[in-house]
């Protein structure tokens, strides 16, 4: 289901749904306080010069555009028997700029440039407010993730001290070199790899020869969440004097019990 919000532009309330990573604007909700209401929708897109910039931008940013069709529909444009609606366009050009769902919530939807374009065709003073109200969302979003993923960063290292140390007291004679206490510590920590993704570190780099970084850094929140959670866990079992074998198999099942429960957790998906 797509992600809804809601901005408000000069008193009228707009949707924008978050679908396939792309924001989509209402443009039937941008209608309601203009005079003909959604039937400006139908009267903008057989204007020539909007049909121009949408086949333009779907040019563009739509590798599966039909510019065969678009041009026989160009030819069409501007004559008076010409009608074109949304859902027609879609269909005939398979455009991915806009969206017509059905339903009590439905309504036209497009991508925010050519909501933009719209609703400079409605009003440049409502593109002016309606640019600076999205402009606001985003940047409060960004802000919020911003936070939220500091935060899940500084917990993260806050078990990692607790993971190590646990290993340094428990698991490291005193007579290991330095090498060899790195060793300890990278065996540790492809157990957790091995537990939550079910690879170490070392497989994971010849199955992704061409790929930067490391395992870790192609992983979900989820799975972030779950590794930081599965580092205060292995400290514990460490203590407990837990052999490595009997360990990761605890901590392969509260890795699944916890990505269960995340996956469809509405607070770790307002991170995304």
């Amino acid at each position: 289901m797509a992600q809804k919000r809601k901005i408000k532009v000069i008193q009228t309330e707009i949707t924008i749904i978050f679908k396939d990573n792309i924001d989509y604007i209402s443009l039937t909700d941008m209608t309601m306080n203009f005079n003909e209401g959604s039937g400006l929708i139908g009267k903008w897109i057989t204007n020539k010069n909007t049909l121009e910039y949408l086949g333009t931008w779907e040019k563009i940013n739509n590798p599966d555009f039909n510019y065969p069709e678009f041009g026989v529909i160009e030819n069409e444009a501007g004559v008076n028997r010409f009608i074109m609606s949304v859902g027609q366009w879609i269909e005939r050009t398979n455009s991915i700029g806009m969206l017509v769902k059905q339903g009590r919530y439905g309504g036209t939807f497009a991508h925010k440039d050519i909501a933009f374009h719209f609703a400079m065709w409605l009003s440049p003073e409502f593109q002016i407010y309606l640019v600076n109200e999205f402009q606001r969302l985003k940047a409060d979003e960004n802000d919020r993730l911003k936070l939220e993923w500091n935060l899940q960063r500084t917990l993260a290292k806050v078990n990692y001290r607790i993971h190590t140390d646990a290993i340094k007291e428990n698991l490291i004679p005193k007579e290991l070199s330095k090498t060899e206490i790195q060793f300890v510590y990278a065996d540790e920590a492809d157990m957790l790899n091995m537990a939550l993704f079910g690879i170490t570190a070392k497989q994971w780099r010849d199955a992704n020869p061409d790929t930067e970084g490391n395992i870790r850094d192609y992983a979900t929140i989820e799975q972030l969440v779950v590794l930081s959670n599965l580092e205060s866990v292995n400290a514990v079992l460490i203590h407990q004097g837990l052999s490595q074998p009997e360990r990761l198999k605890q901590l392969n099942k509260t890795a699944i019990q916890q990505m269960k429960s995340l996956v469809n957790n509405l607070n770790v998906r307002k991170l995304k």
